[in-house]
């Protein structure tokens, strides 16, 4: 049996649960390990006019404080633009900004030592909402436009049209394990960073031009981490950049780990987006023109703000022709953190501005939004391009949701959803269907390859190394799968060992749904060179082709004989065939032009739906999600177990998000919502009592790893649907049925309020 396309468990599922995995904080800490911690700003904006650490330098402990004018390289962490700071210099742009650090032989002695910084500030106008900074003009880049066709023409000439605003706000990552990181002074001016990040080779870049050092000086490894969603991509260089100039200064290790509450107040979130739209339709809901102003908080720089914007302008379509159109996006600059990629990176922030638009549209003509939808689908032969141009070539929509509407007794539901709610005044119901086609690959071409290193020992056992980063989503099970598979061999063979980028060098990012079509890729690559090898050797000894040897279930068949995998391996060794192989893989066929935001920028689409039924309560605002169905498309799964997790978490987490998940700041600037005590992710009590999820069966037709699909951000636009679920059944309170409520998440507050409008 092949190691691929099985329900195995997660490589260190059972290190999880006994406690035994092994995070950065776990790490034995070296001899003469310091700790440091940071001082925030507390002002939105602000000049800094003096700065007394004095108190702070003599306090217990303290070894070093550092300030921005200790960087001995560039004092900048921005991955795109050079405009984010690792620390404050003269001027500060949100609350919660790093100025200084203190490093400490301690944790608790640095932490109680940052406390007594003494900042005196002339503060400067700040702006706190995307809404404020587009009125002021202010944005991190230059505002993006795409336009098809005749947009205000069709509208003016729509038999019916709408227009309104909607608002939605950010998300806070929340991973289990927060920021981390830990570096180690080597000889000849060499580091060795232990960092909790997606993106070791960017860290790498961060710390050697902090410290104005060369790439093969900086060694980044990164085992596992407790969580990233996109958190980790970038926000993971302010505290390497920090940690490494503190390692330098004092020549010994240094760990930062900063809390919960700090890790809030410093770290970027989802971009909250904000819509002006208009849209012109026909009798039957067929869209014939939309126009839409997407307003982005980038937060303070610009971070990685460009690239989620293009990406919500590639996903305001989702699933539907828009053959007139006219899409505009701003990355509005406001003094509170800088934002940064979340799962997703923008694609559900565009994609959930048309959802609404169709659930508006379905309410205003009366009809089931499930109607209207499927009148603005993709086309299988016409009505098949993308704004930007790229053909949809693979419309799985027009057979998926015909099966999950049947599975789910959608219309029996309805209808007795609708009897419910003509019975009850307090409780309402509300039934929502969404779809999802996401785009998968890196807007940025050059992001799409990867590389890997497949050792085969002379025992028969193997060892994998890959550029990618496993952050609790199976990367390393599904790639030791592909590498089993290619050779033969049984899952319990492979190994795969700590992302570490003095073995696969020039990484891109663990983002964009890429890591298994990717890594998985080149590891495959790697591993077929080795078999072909072994083929040959195989051929040659046991008077056969080579192309006719099969390796499978831990063996090898070459004609009529039959031998071991390991003892193959033992006898290549003895004739000197290299028994192991780099590989490497670039996504073929994309194109995109940033000046016209046109091209093919998507390898292939990959197609879900979800049903979900809630029940609201309006005197309270309070609500219950009792069903959710969800179908989803992930090609031939590599493996359907991690699959159909990562698809129950990205239904959930895009709940959470529109939902519960509510970041609020004073007026101040200050973020009120930086704990757990505050912010309100969803919990175990949260998930529906009936929750089906189930894998479209099909592969998919463009030549990906093993014909599989990403599943890591498309399942969270399933979760679109609990929101207009509770959407349909604010309007069913509501006296006259018309939509209300226009802003996400939908707390109990928001509900209540459309209600009563």
């Amino acid at each position: 049996m092949s190691a691929a396309r099985q329900p195995l468990p997660h490589e260190s599922a059972h290190l999880h649960v006994a406690g035994e995995a092994t995070y950065i904080d776990d790490i034995p800490e070296s001899r003469g390990t310091l700790h440091c911690a940071i001082g925030m700003s507390t002002e939105a904006h602000a000049l800094i006019q003096t700065l007394d650490l004095d108190a702070v330098r003599a306090a217990p402990g303290v070894v070093l404080v550092i300030t921005a004018e200790d960087i001995p390289g560039v004092n900048d962490c921005g991955p795109i633009l050079h405009d984010d700071p690792i620390l404050a210099d003269g001027e500060v742009h949100y609350v919660g900004q790093p100025v200084f650090a203190v490093i400490a032989e301690s944790r608790e002695q640095a932490r109680a030592a940052a406390r007594l910084g003494k900042i005196s500030y002339k503060p400067l106008p700040a702006l706190l909402t995307p809404r404020q900074a587009h009125a002021a003009g202010a944005y991190v880049i230059d505002p993006m436009s795409l336009t098809r066709g005749e947009p205000d023409k069709a509208l003016s000439a729509a038999p019916h049209s709408l227009s309104g605003q909607f608002d939605v706000g950010g998300q806070e990552q929340f991973y289990l394990e927060g920021q981390i990181c830990y570096i180690i002074p080597k000889e000849d001016d060499g580091f060795h960073v232990y960092s909790s990040t997606q993106h070791p080779t960017e860290m790498q870049h961060v710390v050697c031009h902090a410290l104005n050092l060369s790439q093969h000086q900086v060694t980044v490894e990164m085992r596992r981490m407790g969580g990233g969603f996109g958190g980790k991509e970038s926000q993971s260089a302010i505290f390497c950049g920090i940690a490494a100039v503190a390692a330098a200064k004092t020549g010994r290790p240094v760990k930062l780990r900063p809390d919960r509450d700090d890790d809030m107040l410093i770290t970027g979130k989802r971009h909250g987006f904000a819509y002006d739209y208009e849209v012109g339709f026909d009798d039957e809901g067929r869209i014939l023109a939309a126009k839409i102003d997407m307003i982005a908080n980038a937060g303070f720089s610009a971070d990685l703000s460009g690239p989620v914007a293009t990406r919500a302008i590639c996903h305001f379509d989702n699933a539907y022709y828009l053959e007139n159109v006219a899409i505009n996006a701003y990355c509005a600059r406001t003094n509170t953190q800088s934002n940064t990629a979340f799962r997703g990176f923008g694609g559900p922030q565009g994609a959930l501005a048309i959802e609404l638009i169709i659930e508006d549209i379905a309410r205003t003509l009366g009809k089931d939004p499930v109607d209207v939808r499927a009148v603005n689908y993709y086309g299988k032969q016409d009505r098949n391009v993308t704004p930007y141009g790229q053909v949809v070539k693979d419309n799985l929509l027009h057979e998926l949701l015909p099966e999950l509407l049947d599975s789910s007794d959608y219309s029996a539901r309805r209808k007795a959803i609708a009897d419910f709610n003509a019975g009850n005044s307090v409780l309402k119901k509300g039934l929502a269907v969404t779809p999802v086609k996401f785009g998968i690959s890196f807007n940025v071409k050059h992001f799409n390859q990867a590389g890997a290193l497949v050792h085969v020992y002379t025992d028969g056992s193997v060892l994998v190394n890959h550029g990618g980063a496993e952050m609790g989503q199976g990367l390393n099970t599904k790639v030791a799968q592909v590498v089993a598979h290619e050779l033969g061999i049984s899952l319990s063979r492979v190994r795969a060992s700590a992302a570490d980028t003095s073995k696969v060098a020039n990484t891109s990012a663990t983002a964009a749904s890429t890591g298994s079509d990717l890594n998985g890729k080149a590891a495959e690559d790697a591993a077929r060179q080795i078999r072909v090898r072994l083929a040959e050797l195989a051929a040659e000894l046991y008077d056969c082709k080579a192309a006719d040897v099969v390796f499978a279930d831990d063996k090898v068949t070459a004609g009529s004989t039959q031998i071991p995998f390991s003892e193959l391996v033992a006898t290549a060794y003895t004739h000197r065939v290299q028994l192991w192989s780099d590989g490497f893989y670039k996504t073929p066929g994309l194109s995109w032009d940033k000046d016209t935001l046109t091209g093919n920028p998507f390898y292939y689409f990959a197609y879900g739906a979800a049903v979900s039924e809630v029940v609201l309560d309006t005197l309270t605002g309070e609500w219950k999600l009792l069903r959710a169905d969800l179908l989803h498309d992930a090609g031939n799964s590599i493996n359907p177990a991690i699959d159909i997790g990562q698809i129950e978490g990205g239904y959930i987490q895009g709940m959470g998000w529109l939902t519960t998940e509510e970041l609020c700041w004073n007026d101040k600037g200050l973020l009120t919502t930086h704990a757990p005590s505050t912010y309100k992710i969803p919990a175990s009590n949260d998930c529906p009592p009936v929750f089906n999820t189930s894998l479209f069966k099909g592969e998919n037709p463009a030549d990906t790893v093993l014909k599989s699909k990403a599943v890591g951000e498309p399942p969270l636009l399933l979760g679109f649907s609990v929101y207009f679920a509770l959407r349909d059944a604010v309007a069913n309170a509501r006296a006259d049925n018309s939509h209300a409520l226009y802003v996400a998440p939908a707390s109990c507050e928001a509900m209540l309020n459309a209600i009563a409008k």
